[in-house]
C-alpha cells in the first residue's frame, strides 16, 4: 500500500493510499474533473507524488463577448 498524493502545481488536489501507482498518460477523474498524469515520483519509503494537469473548465453560463455589444430596442 502506498500513500499517493495527487498535486496540480504543488498544490495537493488528493491524498489517497493505494495499492497500484498510477502510470505516466493515465487518464484520470479526480473530484469531477478529467485529467492526466503527467509525473509520478517516489518521495519517501511509501510516498509518492503525482502530477496531474487537468482539463481546463469551461464556463458556458457566461455570455459571449459578442453578445454583450448587442442590446434590446425598444
Amino acid at each position: 500500500m502506498y500513500a499517493v498524493h495527487f498535486m496540480e502545481k504543488n498544490i495537493i488536489v488528493l491524498t489517497q493510499v493505494l495499492r497500484v501507482i498510477p502510470a505516466v498518460d493515465d487518464e484520470l477523474k479526480i473530484k469531477g474533473r478529467k485529467g492526466k498524469v503527467i509525473s509520478v515520483q517516489e518521495t519517501e519509503e511509501k510516498g509518492i507524488n503525482v502530477q496531474v494537469e487537468f482539463e481546463k473548465i469551461v464556463d458556458k453560463s457566461k455570455a459571449s463577448i459578442k453578445d454583450l455589444g448587442k442590446k434590446k430596442r425598444k
